[in-house]
C-alpha cells in the first residue's frame, strides 16, 4: 500500500515570506528590564542646577564612585577680604564640609557616595610647622583609607594648594606634620592605596 504525502511547498513559501517580509514581528510576551539609567554610572557629570546657581567660590572635591575616587562639582563661601593664611583654612573647613555632606539625589542614583564623616575640623599652622600646614581636628592616621584619599585628593586640587598633587597635614597632637601625595593609584583604588607621605621637616 502506498501512503501519499502532501505537498510541502505552499506552506514552505508562506514560512519564509513571514521570516523575510518585514523583519521581526512584535512579541505578545511581556517583557520588563526596569527603566534605562537616567545617567552614566560615575561619571563626572554636570553639577545639579542648585549647585550651578549657588553663590560662592566653585570648587571640586572628590567623592567615591564604585572604587575609584571621581572629581565634582561644588561651591563654597568664603568671605572677601580675608588674609591669606585665614583664606585657606576657610576653603578646607569648606572643601571637608561638602566632603561630609551627604551626595545629591541624582549623585545617589550615579553611585557617589563620601566616607567622610561630619564634625572634622581644620586650623592653620603651629609654631614649628610648615606654612602651608593644614591641621585637622582628626589625626590623618584615624581616618579610614578611603576618607584619607577624599580629603588628600580634594586639598591637592584645590586652587589654595601649591599645585603638585600634595598637601601638608597633621592632627590635634603635636606630632610633626606630614606631606601626603594624591596619586594616580590612589585616585583609581583609594581603599588598596593609601596617599603616600613623608615628614616634613622644614618648618
Amino acid at each position: 500500500m502506498t501512503v501519499r504525502r502532501l505537498p510541502a511547498l505552499p506552506g514552505l513559501v508562506v514560512l519564509a515570506a513571514l521570516l523575510t517580509g518585514c523583519g521581526i514581528r512584535a512579541t505578545e510576551v511581556p517583557t520588563d528590564y526596569g527603566p534605562a539609567p537616567s545617567r552614566v554610572r560615575c561619571s563626572s557629570a554636570e553639577p545639579d542646577l542648585s549647585t550651578r546657581a549657588a553663590p560662592g567660590v566653585p570648587v571640586r572635591v572628590s567623592l567615591l564612585c564604585g572604587s575609584s575616587l571621581v572629581a565634582v562639582d561644588r561651591t563654597i563661601r568664603v568671605p572677601d577680604g580675608a588674609a591669606e593664611s585665614e583664606r585657606r583654612v576657610l576653603v578646607a573647613e569648606g572643601l571637608l564640609n561638602q566632603l561630609a555632606a551627604p551626595p545629591s539625589a541624582a549623585e545617589t542614583e550615579a553611585g557617589y557616595t563620601t566616607d567622610v564623616g561630619r564634625g572634622i575640623t581644620v586650623a592653620g599652622p603651629r609654631s614649628g610647622d610648615p606654612e602651608d600646614a593644614l591641621r585637622l581636628g582628626t589625626d590623618p592616621g584615624d581616618l579610614t583609607s578611603y576618607a584619607l584619599a577624599q580629603v588628600v585628593c580634594t586639598f591637592s586640587d584645590s586652587a589654595e594648594a601649591e599645585g603638585d598633587d600634595s598637601v601638608v597635614l597633621s592632627g590635634p597632637a603635636d606630632r610633626p606634620a606630614r606631606r601626603y601625595v594624591c596619586t594616580e593609584e590612589v585616585r583609581a583604588r583609594p581603599g588598596s592605596n593609601e596617599p603616600p607621605s613623608s615628614e616634613v621637616t622644614d618648618g
